[in-house]
């Protein structure tokens, strides 16, 4: 049996803040976003060429908007990846060169923390 991880939520403070930072400046696809009742609102976003996407909204999470850390993506071309979003506008980080990965961080507007990495050579 296979387990598959499809689907993260993400704490955030401004749902529209959000959605406009991820799909505007970091490039993720709007999937859906739909409000529920007045009390529930879901909107998921996925990365371009990812089986997992992100979700946000009202009545998601009691999770400290901005306390989610350490998430990652890969990528196959870091120096394309940072261009990208310097481009876009994203706040992100120069290029980090380490043993295991050449890496990219940003953070939302929320503080909810990102890498992305480039795989090395194997």
């Amino acid at each position: 049996m296979d387990w598959k991880l499809e689907l993260l939520i993400l704490p955030v403070s401004d749902v529209d803040r959000a959605k406009g930072f991820y799909t505007e400046q970091v490039g993720f696809n709007a999937d859906h976003d739909q409000r529920v009742s007045d009390e529930l609102r879901f909107v998921q976003l996925t990365p371009p060429g990812s089986a997992c996407s992100i979700a946000f909204g009202e009545g998601l999470s009691t999770a400290q908007p901005g306390s989610v850390q350490g998430l990652q993506m890969v990528v196959s071309d870091i120096e394309a990846a940072h261009a990208e979003l310097v481009r876009r506008g994203a706040p992100v980080s120069a290029i980090e060169d380490l043993a295991w990965g050449r890496f990219v961080y940003f953070s939302d507007p929320d503080g909810n923390g990102w890498a992305i990495q480039e795989l090395p050579a194997r």
